[in-house]
């Protein structure tokens, strides 16, 4: 177990964890340092600790229902760093209104606290209360679910940043074929797999011209694609681990996290900006898609997606760009001609889109 610069921050088996005596031990998501590992530090940081005992579970009160609420299903189901900032933000609720009735709980109640808050950490206080309060009112603790009609406008975001075809050539022309950083890239941009999937192929996946993934980690759904030439050039060149083609210094399969921190720092080797992520690879390989008028069923076909819904986005762009370019420079389809820069470094999504 190591100790890390922040107070009661440890880290143990690639995982961080916030400890503090008297406090539930809560393990904090993402990458040190980040937004997300931030909040639910800050959140744990800023509890105060109930006394043990009777009051702390006052049957009725607000604290016995978290109690409660912890150990259920539906809270046991949560997955990845969700658990954590669940736990921070309700242990703050508990800390500063556990000792009332949870019966009666009223919505202004509820809307009073929002008001406190910047958009975004009123946005997921209110996921946490939310999925708490629906738990309660199926386990009849309380009559009537106090977040019910509970909205609070936020600002639109486009989420991860989409890497542009400049900073893939600027990783590319820092990190040669063969050497593991541009390994996960041709994967990244290859198969547009979210990190947990990334992390978990390996030579055993690949039959043939195809990668064969039973069960991705989010959506639970089985997808065969397509090994592109890049991305069999990168896995040829470079050596990889007996059940994953990324691994560590050691030969280990990465954790999430670690794999978060090398990838930053392969990207802070190659002077990229902060934004760029191995999510935005994905997000680069969708918009790549879209621009080279794919449907949202084929995209969904290579994203796994479970919904259009959520593809739309990526076409709704594209479409906008192609009648932009059709109404005010007269190009017919909207076809858009890139000359090649002469560089001879690759550009995997014309290959996909050839498929």
């Amino acid at each position: 177990m190591t100790k890390l610069d922040l107070p009661y921050v440890q880290s143990f088996g690639g995982y961080h964890y916030f400890r503090r005596a008297g406090y539930p031990r809560i393990r904090l998501p993402g990458v040190v340092g980040s937004t997300e590992f931030m909040e639910a530090y800050q959140a744990a940081l800023n509890a105060t600790t109930l006394p043990i005992g009777r009051e702390r579970s006052k049957p009725g009160s607000v604290s016995a229902g978290i109690a409660a609420y912890y150990g259920s299903h539906a809270f046991k189901r949560l997955t990845g760093g969700t658990p954590a900032k669940r736990r921070a933000i309700l242990e703050r609720f508990r800390a500063d209104h556990g000792h009332l009735p949870l019966r009666g709980m009223p919505p202004k109640f509820i809307r009073a606290l929002l008001d406190t808050m910047a958009p975004h950490s009123a946005r997921n206080w209110l996921k946490a209360i939310r999925a708490f309060t629906r738990w309660c009112l199926e386990h009849e603790l309380i009559r009537e679910d106090p977040t019910l009609g509970v909205r609070i406008q936020t600002a639109r975001s486009d989420g991860h940043h989409s890497w542009t075809d400049a900073e893939i050539l600027q990783f590319e022309t820092f990190h040669p074929i063969g050497s593991k950083a541009r390994l996960a890239l041709a994967i990244g941009l290859c198969t547009a797999l979210r990190r947990g999937d990334a992390i978990r192929i390996g030579r055993q996946h690949i039959r043939g011209d195809e990668l064969i993934i039973p069960r991705t980690e989010k959506t639970k759904i089985a997808l065969v694609l397509p090994v592109l030439p890049e991305l069999r050039q990168a896995i040829d060149a470079t050596p990889t681990g007996h059940l994953t083609l990324l691994t560590t210094k050691t030969g280990k399969s990465y954790n999430p996290n670690d794999f978060s921190e090398q990838f930053r720092k392969w990207c802070d080797d190659a002077g990229l900006p902060p934004e760029c992520s191995f999510h935005g690879l994905r997000k680069a390989a969708l918009t790549r898609l879209a621009d080279q008028g794919k449907t949202v069923h084929q995209i969904a076909a290579v994203s796994g997606h479970k919904t259009l819904k959520l593809v739309q986005h990526y076409t709704a762009a594209a479409d906008q760009r192609k009648l932009a370019r059709e109404a005010l420079l007269g190009e017919q389809n909207g076809a858009i001609t890139v000359k090649p820069d002469g560089s001879g470094l690759s550009n995997p999504l014309k290959v996909m889109g050839k498929k």
